[in-house]
């Protein structure tokens, strides 16, 4: 596993979501890079909902749910005569990898802290940084991602 990609995967995650960015919106725009930089950056617009387990509802992790993202730029459909399967296959895949890792996939499970104090800010970022890292790991592993020889 090439261990450089994984860790700039993660810094970048956790640099956008330093900048301002939520959990969902961070994932996508640096596997966005990674996987489809021709990808407008100002689709991030349409994820901004999913931070917070869905705006504050605490669901799903919003990092999980940009992951699912980042893996339909690969192999989501843009025809509804194209299978889904694959999708689903490696949603369901990456979302069982992450729940367990994390033991849990809802968000306010994994971060029990107040929205916007310091100590949930805090966590989101490990949580945001460490699903990317994840993230590139699963890509890797599977033979969706090839990293380049030198990071």
């Amino acid at each position: 596993m090439n261990t450089e990609i994984t860790t700039e995967a993660r810094n970048k995650c956790g640099n956008y979501f330093k900048e301002g960015y939520n959990c969902t919106e961070s994932i996508f725009l640096a596997f966005r890079e990674y996987l489809a930089p021709e990808i407008d950056e100002d689709t991030v617009k349409l994820l901004t909902g999913f931070g917070s387990g869905v705006g504050y509802a605490g669901c799903m992790c919003g990092a999980l749910s940009g992951s699912i993202v980042a893996l339909n730029m690969l192999k989501g459909r843009t025809s509804n005569q194209e299978s889904r399967e694959e999708a689903y296959k490696v949603a369901k895949e990456f979302h069982d990898r992450f729940e367990n890792k994390f033991g849990v996939t809802c968000c306010r499970a994994l971060n029990p802290y107040e929205h916007d104090t310091r100590e949930q800010l805090t966590h989101c970022l490990k949580i945001t940084g460490n699903t990317g890292k994840l993230l590139m790991e699963f890509l890797i592993e599977k033979g969706l991602y090839e990293a380049p020889e030198s990071v």
